[in-house]
């Protein structure tokens, strides 16, 4: 597909709806009310717009956009659980959000996962009821059946060649008893299979990319990148207008329907304490004037630990990167009285190695990597604003490894891979031990896990749904206490899904517009 443009519009001084943020539940309400409706969307985006730009659009190169130019530079703030080491979080600043740097994988996780959403005061978000929205998201590219959609936004594939490490990967899960399964979106997600990918050819597929480029020319929509959301206008309980940057000047544009915020986990809370939405004591420590009292604003963060990684000796050179230099994946259980797999692993066509990890071990020469990690974490962090300044700094910390039961699965995970790779199917590549270079004690395993400890840059959960006094949001997205704001990011998900959160973000986007059009 030709790179389409950006169409330049003059900035009214109100529309209908303001879409704040550009990524993967922004693109999908965005998208939604432009086509079910009559309404004017502004939609805001703090980064550029970047179509056509060759690292973001080839799969093979998306592992250095997650410290680059198109990234908001977060760190995840250092413990001793993993030995004091400061640990960057990547976050999407461009057109697309985290869809145009991420490692385009599509997962929805377990049906148990929304069930508990709805068990724990989501009133309507139960697999059931959600399944309907992530299939609206998809063009499957084995067509619609009961549990995948087809004709949607967002193209799906799997490896039509995947490289002989990924391969490997399948028979090796076979050798120690983990199923080999047609598709994680299927019926069952525990189980070795191809990946799912946000690729068309071999093409990264965005959210930019699906759900924006197709109504670029639709006249009421206007799209501002290098748009920077400094704070919200709140009047006698509804929320207006929006402040922002833009081409070097200040403009506050209001909204006569509703304002959505989609910025992200990270974004979305420090944009809501700015603008006096948030905890009562974190208000008063910036000397902000409180518009509405949300302790839960900021609480709740959670994210995936991944063990990034074990590393392997190559018998040869891997040659060229295939797909997203991984091509398979594994969902297993770290105990098999576990109600749901709760483990996750991919392969990588190289060093995907912790700098730490770097730093302790010799990796020199041809290898590759299996990256491990937790999808069911138990362990529960923040994010603090620490300035009134609209570029101030900020505090993030998702409290890595604090529950025991988190490191008791990851030392399973390590020991895995140390086995899988040893398989008979890896043979023809595996030339042994790496990083770690040996098989380890538990203890040395622990310590390993500690200096390895990494992100899979799934940061969720800081203005969770739900009907208690921590939740920010109501059941339909409604901030508590604000008339004419909903939020549609990875923020309202009260606990973690066990996927990759770029399924389940743009779910919640599609489900957003229909709540805002009345159509649910």
């Amino acid at each position: 597909m030709e790179a389409p443009i950006i169409p330049t519009r003059s900035i009214a001084r109100a529309y209908d709806y303001i879409v704040v943020g550009a990524g993967s539940g922004g693109c999908a309400v965005a998208r939604r009310l432009v086509d079910n409706s009559d309404a004017s969307v502004l939609l805001l985006e703090a980064g550029p717009a970047c179509i056509g730009i060759a690292e973001i659009d080839d799969p093979a190169r998306w592992v250095p956009l997650g410290r680059g130019t198109y990234d908001w530079g977060y760190d995840y703030a250092p413990t001793g659980r993993i030995n004091d080491r400061t640990i960057g979080i990547p976050r999407g600043k461009v057109l697309g959000g985290s869809s145009s740097i991420n490692a385009m994988m599509w997962y929805r996780g377990h049906p148990m996962d929304y069930d508990a959403w709805a068990a724990s005061g989501a009133e309507g978000w139960s697999f059931n009821e959600v399944l309907p929205y992530f299939k609206r998201c998809e063009d499957w590219e084995a067509g619609e059946t009961a549990l995948r959609g087809a004709g949607g936004p967002l193209r799906i594939e799997r490896s039509r060649a995947p490289h002989p490490v990924a391969d490997a990967m399948l028979g090796g899960c076979a050798e120690l008893g983990i199923p080999v399964i047609d598709d994680p979106n299927g019926p069952s997600n525990e189980g070795a299979a191809l990946a799912n990918l946000n690729i068309c050819g071999n093409e990264r597929w965005s959210s930019a990319r699906g759900y924006i480029w197709p109504i670029l020319d639709n006249e009421r929509l206007t799209i501002l990148t290098d748009a920077l959301a400094l704070d919200l206008g709140i009047e006698h309980g509804r929320c207006t207008s929006v402040r922002f940057t833009h081409g070097g000047q200040y403009h506050d544009v209001r909204a006569t329907t509703g304002i959505v915020l989609a910025l992200g986990a990270i974004n979305t809370p420090k944009l809501l304490t700015l603008s006096g939405i948030g905890d009562p004591l974190d208000l008063a420590r910036l000397g902000i004037d409180i518009k509405a009292a949300l302790p839960g604003v900021g609480k709740n963060l959670q994210d995936h630990p991944l063990v990034q990684a074990c590393v392997f000796r190559a018998t040869r050179p891997l040659g060229a990167v295939r797909d997203n230099g991984g091509g398979t994946v594994i969902n297993w259980k770290s105990s098999q009285s576990l109600p749901q797999a709760d483990l996750h692993a991919f392969p990588v066509q190289g060093n995907s190695a912790e700098a730490r990890i770097r730093e302790l071990y010799d990796l020199s020469g041809d290898v590759f990597s299996i990256g491990c990690g937790l999808m069911r974490s138990k362990s529960r962090g923040y994010m603090r604003v620490l300035s009134s300044a609209p570029d101030g700094a900020i505090e993030i910390q998702p409290n890595y490894l604090a529950e025991q039961s988190d490191l008791d699965a990851l030392v399973v995970a390590v020991e895995t891979m140390m086995e899988l790779a040893a398989t008979q199917s890896y043979a023809d590549w595996f030339g042994g031990y790496a990083a770690p270079p040996r098989r380890l004690s538990r203890a040395e395993i622990i310590d390993y896990v500690r200096n390895a400890c990494s992100t899979f840059f799934h940061v969720v959960g800081t203005c969770a749904m739900g009907n208690d006094d921590a939740a920010v949001v109501d059941s339909r997205l409604r901030v508590r206490g604000i008339e004419g704001l909903v939020i549609a990011d990875a923020s309202v998900m009260p606990t973690i899904p066990t996927c990759h959160t770029h399924a389940p973000v743009t779910m919640i986007g599609e489900r957003a517009a229909d709540f805002l059009l009345g159509a649910a």
